[in-house]
């Protein structure tokens, strides 16, 4: 069952209103700054900047935009400092979630998700607390539309794949971080990819009565909406993911 819910908030980020668009360019060009700053403008040479450029890409975010930002972050003149910040909490009903942040200021980011958890009846917890929960994985979407099951899996575990899911309008591919890379160039030059990303993934999914899913998605939502959050992972398996 795993990435069923990632699946539906990727859709929802697809479908989203030009103002949410906007904030969701912001954040990737702040990735990419981070990334420009740490490894240098070469994506050839710097494969956080290629992930993040791709992840821009996954997004529709236009070629200017990138550009823009990889100057930016390059320029002599450009003394930001973004700090990497990960926090761990609960939700309602003991969700397991990670959030990764983004911020020139932590203790603006912290209260912000302080108080998107204490609204939403959660808790942050101490670092360590859900993490054992989650293992890094590659997962990589496909559009499952004309696309056949059989010679999907054949060349995704070819290219180094572990495993391969019809979780309805896409296949699931997933890989270990190292594998990743190379098994998205493969499959890219036959499949249209929706998106792809290294992160955490649940080892165990939950499920949640109806109302504390609508609790959930408002954490979700109330995360998304904050400047600094980059990434929210969780441990909720949705309803709605499991009639796809």
């Amino acid at each position: 069952m795993s990435g069923h819910s990632k699946w539906n908030n990727i859709k929802r980020r697809k479908g989203a209103a030009d103002e949410k668009r906007g904030r969701i360019f912001s954040k990737i060009g702040r990735e990419i700054q981070v990334a420009v700053k740490e490894g240098g403008p070469n994506p050839e040479m710097n494969s956080r900047l290629r992930d993040a450029i791709q992840n821009a890409k996954d997004n529709n975010m236009p070629n200017d935009n990138i550009t823009r930002s990889i100057k930016k972050a390059a320029g002599s003149g450009n003394t930001e400092h973004w700090e990497e910040v990960t926090y761990e909490g609960y939700g309602p009903s003991g969700v397991a979630v990670i959030v990764k942040a983004l911020t020139d200021n932590r203790n603006r980011t912290a209260g912000e998700i302080r108080h998107a958890f204490d609204k939403h009846g959660g808790n942050l917890g101490t670092t360590g607390s859900v993490t054992f929960m989650f293992e890094d994985k590659g997962e990589i979407y496909i559009d499952s539309e004309d696309v056949d099951e059989e010679t999907l899996m054949m060349e995704a575990l070819e290219a180094g794949a572990d495993d391969v899911e019809n979780i309805g309008q896409a296949y699931l591919i997933t890989t270990t971080p190292d594998a990743y890379r190379e098994v998205r160039n493969q499959l890219e030059q036959n499949y249209e990819i929706i998106e792809g990303s290294v992160g955490p993934v649940a080892n165990n999914f939950v499920r949640l009565s109806p109302e504390d899913e609508k609790i959930m998605q408002n954490l979700i939502d109330q995360l998304d909406d904050s400047d600094d959050v980059q990434h929210v992972y969780h441990n909720w398996e949705s309803d709605e993911a499991e009639e796809e």
